[in-house]
Order: structure tokens, then sequence, then C-alpha cells
């Protein structure tokens, strides 16, 4: 008798939502079973994975992270392209010198080097506020008017800021990433309030919180395996929503990835490397639609993964 693998009947499917304008705009979702079960349903849309660009030079990473950026940390529309010519899906630009408690650089200032880094590229771009909520309702949606109708993903767009970002959204056709602290109800709800709200869902990515590798990553999986479990077989409509994880800054921040070689931890550029590829490798398994990640070396170890898990 031949042998017949065992297959979960879905109901749900997830939600496609196109980024980026132009030739070179992807559409991510589209999922009709759990992640790379191709036997059981249909995948339709590989995973991407976007670059980090940071709108001012940081002075907190390793050796390893700096490496492949040392010659563009100083101007984000250089370090964009670069990042573009390492094989990025979408450009991640992070806007962290607009945080309250560091530099606090005013909205405006902030706007115009998104509008000259999504001006400068072909692909996708990101633009991601330094996680104040009061301060980036102002920024992105000064950058949502500024980029208008550039299709791109603003976020985090979090419960205390989402009727000011997400009207700027509705308004300037942008996405929204909706960021909830690892946590399917609060993550649910917000999806509630968007729509309540008037974004469109083909507007909305889902932004679950990540944790990386030894911090917290178990807790991130078992939250977005929960909600591709809700979107695919309890047909819950406001959890199927394509998901993006934030992980680089995640990985690369810890202890380990910035320790020097020891006879201990091995080799420092080897071990931040692995850790972020095994991360980004456990979030494709969980569910993961976009990857925003760091290491070029990284990320040409999870293309591997993808190549061989979509054939």
């Amino acid at each position: 008798m031949a042998f017949a693998i065992p297959k979960t009947t879905y109901t749900g499917k997830i939600k496609e939502v196109v980024l980026g304008k132009g030739p070179k705009a992807i559409t991510v979702g589209g999922e009709t079973s759990y992640p790379f079960h191709l036997f059981e349903g249909e995948m339709p849309h590989p995973p991407r994975i976007a670059i980090e660009v940071y709108d001012t030079a940081p002075d907190d990473w390793s050796a390893a992270a700096l490496e492949p950026y040392r010659d563009v940390l100083s101007d984000p529309v250089a370090w964009a392209k670069k990042a573009a010519a390492y094989g990025a899906d979408l450009i991640a630009l992070q806007l962290v010198s607009t945080d309250p408690n560091g530099l606090n650089t005013p909205s405006d200032q902030a706007t115009e080097t998104a509008k000259k880094v999504a001006a400068a590229v072909d692909i996708p771009v990101i633009v991601n506020g330094s996680g104040s909520p009061e301060k980036d309702a102002d920024l992105l949606r000064k950058v949502a008017e500024a980029c208008d109708g550039m299709n791109l993903v603003v976020g985090p767009v979090v419960v205390e800021n989402y009727k000011q970002i997400g009207a700027g959204a509705i308004a300037y056709k942008h996405t929204v990433a909706a960021n909830s602290p690892i946590d399917i109800n609060l993550a649910k709800q917000l999806n509630i309030l968007l729509g309540n709200l008037g974004v469109p869902d083909g507007q909305v990515i889902v932004d679950p919180t990540t944790g990386g590798l030894g911090y917290g990553i178990e807790y991130t999986y078992s939250v977005m395996e929960r909600d591709r479990m809700a979107a695919l077989t309890q047909q819950d409509e406001r959890l199927q929503f394509p998901i993006i994880c934030d992980l680089g800054k995640e990985i690369w921040k810890t202890k380990e990835a910035k320790a020097e070689d020891s006879p201990l931890m091995g080799n420092a550029a080897k071990r931040g490397i692995l850790m972020e590829a095994i991360t980004a490798q456990l979030l494709l398994l969980a569910g993961a639609d976009v990857l925003i990640m760091r290491h070029p070396e990284a990320i040409r170890l999870v293309r591997g993964m993808i190549t061989d898990l979509m054939a």
C-alpha cells in the first residue's frame, strides 16, 4: 500500500499586498497553506528580503556589521544604492535619528531624507520611524505626503498613532506596517481599528514584533504560528495579512553579536551572521513574508533556504 502524506485542510487565504510601484513592485502574501507546505496548498509569492539603511551613521554596530557598508555609512542614498546592488528586494530606511531621546532630527529634515532615498532606487521602500508613537505620527504623516503615490511601507503603526498614520496612508496610497507587542489579540485589534478607519486590506501588512535567537524567538514563533493557524484554518479575516519581521537590528544589538573573537565564542563575524540567518529561517518557517535584514552573507544563506524550500 502506497504511503499517503497526511494533509491539513485550509479554508482561509492570506491576502495579497503589492509593495512599491512600477516594474519592480512586488506582491507578498497569497498563501493557502502553512509556510512552505507546497504539498498542501499554494505559496504563489516567495518571501522577500529588505536590507536596512540608516539615516545616520551608527555608532554601536559591530565591526562585522559595519564592514559591508563602511564606505556609505554617512550617506543614506549611497547606502540604499549599495543595498540594492547587494540584491535587496526592498530598502528598509530606518529613521533612527528622529528619536526624541537621541538626535531628535526634525520631521521635515527626515522627510527629505526619505524622499531622496525613495527616489534614488527603483525597488520598494520601507520607511520606519524611531518607535516613538508621538514623533512617528508627525514624521510618517509628512513622509506619506512627500512620497505621494509611491506606495511605501510606513511604520511602525501602533494603537497610539494609527489614526494619523492610517489617514496619511489612505490619502497618499501607502501600505502600513501594523505593529503590536508579540500578542495575537493585540495584533487583531489593531487590524480591526485600521479597517474601521478605512485603510484597505490591500494596504496592511502585520509587524508582530520580532525577538532574536536566544532573545524571545520562541515566543515570537508561537505568536506567528497562532496567527497563521487562525488565518488559514479558522477563517479569521482580521489576521489574514502578510507578515513583516524587522530582525536585523534585534540580532546585531545583542552582546553575543557584538562580542569579539574568543576561544569560547569563536569568530565574531561568523557568529553574528549565523545568528541573523538562523533567526531569519525560523521566522520564515513561522510565516514571515518580508524580512528586514542587515548582513549580505546572512541574506545569501537565507536566500538559499528559500530557493530550496520553494523548489
